[in-house]
């Protein structure tokens, strides 16, 4: 039954400042990680591999911890162990800056991901007890935002210095937020927490194991092979590649954590999470469509810096620029889009975003060619920040009003398990499918182009097709006996055989962003004047 809400008092927006700048923090953080990789690799002599290791340390432990931090978070209160963890955040920056090895690179960002693993659930919980109404959904559509405008001024900054300078003045800048975000924190109210909470020591344990393994099989489906096992492989099951074996691993770890969960719950227990987050089919629909929509958004952050980077060999600041438009058109959206919340109900947004994603994304695969600065492309980008931007937002929000502010540390776990696991999966799966369209391309093109003979297709490796260059063909073939002649004819069919990946691979995008109508169609339908508001936060002033 309708009922009509009552006055709103209004809060300042100082706090806010805090917490939209603890998410800058780590978006930053996580931007200009790919940035510094060409600054690491050659300061430290080390392959590309042993570098992007920083960037695998940091996803794991906020994926494996996030859980476990929420429940520290409600033990020991929000405001005090934010302040805790954004300290150690500034350490991770330092260890960073003044790393005389990559050891200390990597033990940095496990510093600076365990450190996330709290903020996460912190900004959700903070925000639920310090706003209400419609600055709370404003304050959701800001931390949708930043995540967006982090990324550009990542790649903006970060490709200027790593040109002028190097790739260390990037983590005095995170240091610097980090003080700020410490500053500011003084203007958060909070609950001093509860110390009765006992932390499930054994969930803990499942749900860091699942998704570490879940992570690190679908990040390695490409390097030590989907089925079989490659030479990259550190070991076989019985000539299976262990990537495959660890999400099947992960998957099983994660419903013996649901199983267990659920046990705990009924004997009347603290849970690591409380699966009532999850209770209705609203609530899941949101959880499903926040997967998808930031596996989509990894996909689409993989590949163009895959073909800008890769495939016409240009710098991060080329990249940054092409991404732009996306990334501006998201934060604009996120930030914008709440003024539609009290006029269109989530069900309608989120179908009218998805439906945008794979327009733009249908879109996107016919008109997009091997140069990602012309105008229709830039158009199908910006349609697709759209959706993005309004996506992101929306099933955040739709999480946070449908739980009571006691669960907003929990949904907070909820949202950084699932965005990180998305965002693993979602690049993951964008690399091998790519990677196998591409083998699948070049190996009929071979076929269909006669001016390239047997003899000198056996002198290549097909078996391990990745996207190139041109210029790093041509370096190929020169060591091959290849005629001028005949490294043209390659190098057209590089040229053809990547293009018709790249839109293929946006069709494929496009199919699963349409079938994310589904559960965008189960979200809440509520009117604006029925709009759940949860348990008051944090008492009376």
């Amino acid at each position: 039954m309708a009922h009509t809400a009552p006055t709103e008092v209004r809060k300042s927006w100082l706090p806010l400042i805090s917490l939209f700048l603890a998410q800058v923090l780590m978006s930053f953080n996580v931007a200009a990680l790919p940035i510094s990789l060409g600054g690491i690799v050659s300061e430290f002599g080390v392959p590309p591999t042993v570098a992007s290791t920083t960037i695998v340390m940091y996803g794991l432990a906020v994926a494996a911890l996030v859980m476990t931090g929420a429940k520290l978070g409600q033990r020991v209160g929000w405001v005090l162990i934010f302040r805790i963890v954004i300290v150690l955040f500034a350490g991770s920056a330092v260890l960073m800056i003044v790393s005389p090895s990559v050891g200390w690179a990597i033990a940095g960002q496990a510093v600076a991901g365990a450190a996330a693993a709290i903020i996460v659930p912190s900004i959700v919980a903070l925000i639920a007890e310090n706003y209400r109404g419609t600055q709370q959904a404003t304050a959701i559509g800001a931390i949708g935002s930043a995540r967006a405008i982090s990324g550009v001024t990542a790649f903006l900054i970060g490709g200027t210095l790593g040109t002028l300078v190097g790739w260390r003045p990037m983590f005095f800048i995170v240091l610097g937020i980090a003080v700020v975000v410490f500053a500011f924190s003084f203007t958060l109210r909070s609950d001093r927490g509860d110390a009765s909470i006992r932390i499930d020591l054994v969930a803990s344990v499942l749900i860091g194991a699942a998704i570490v393994l879940l992570t690190l099989g679908f990040n390695n489906l490409n390097g030590w092979g989907a089925v079989a096992a490659t030479e990259a492989a550190p070991f076989s099951v019985l000539g299976l590649s262990p990537a495959p074996v660890f999400i099947v691993v992960g998957v099983v770890l994660g419903q013996f954590f649901f199983l267990w969960t659920r046990r705990r719950m009924a004997e009347g227990k603290v849970p690591l999470i409380d699966l009532s987050v999850l209770d209705s089919s609203r609530e899941r629909a949101a959880v499903y469509a926040m997967f998808i929509v930031v596996a989509l958004e990894a996909c689409v952050n993989f590949t163009i810096p895959l073909y800008i980077q890769i495939v016409q060999g240009r710098t991060p600041f080329d990249t940054s620029l092409a991404m732009m438009p996306f990334n501006l058109t998201v934060f604009i959206t996120a930030t914008l889009v709440v003024r539609f919340y009290r006029r269109y109900p989530p069900r309608v947004i989120g179908v009218a975003g998805f439906v945008l994603t794979t327009a733009a994304l249908v879109w996107l695969s016919f008109v997009v060619d091997n140069n990602w600065e012309t105008l229709p492309t830039i158009a199908g980008l910006v349609v697709f920040g759209i959706g993005q931007g309004a996506l992101v937002t929306l099933v955040f929000n739709v999480l946070v009003t449908a739980a009571p502010s006691e669960l907003a540390g929990d949904v907070g776990s909820l949202r950084g398990t699932t965005q990180n696991l998305a965002s693993a999966v979602g690049t993951a799966v964008a690399g091998a499918l790519l990677v196998s369209l591409l083998g699948l391309s070049v190996a009929r093109a071979v076929v269909e182009h006669p001016e390239l003979p047997p003899q000198l297709v056996a002198q290549v490796d097909l078996d391990d097709v990745n996207f190139i260059s041109n210029d790093d063909l041509r370096a190929v073939l020169a060591q091959t006996d290849a005629t001028p002649a005949q490294v043209d004819a390659a190098v057209e069919v590089n040229e053809q055989s990547r293009l018709g990946t790249l839109r293929l691979g946006l069709l494929i995008l496009a199919g699963i962003s349409a079938v994310a109508i589904l559960p965008a169609s189960r979200l809440p339908r509520y009117k604006p004047d029925e709009i759940p508001d949860p348990a008051p936060a944090g008492g009376p002033d």
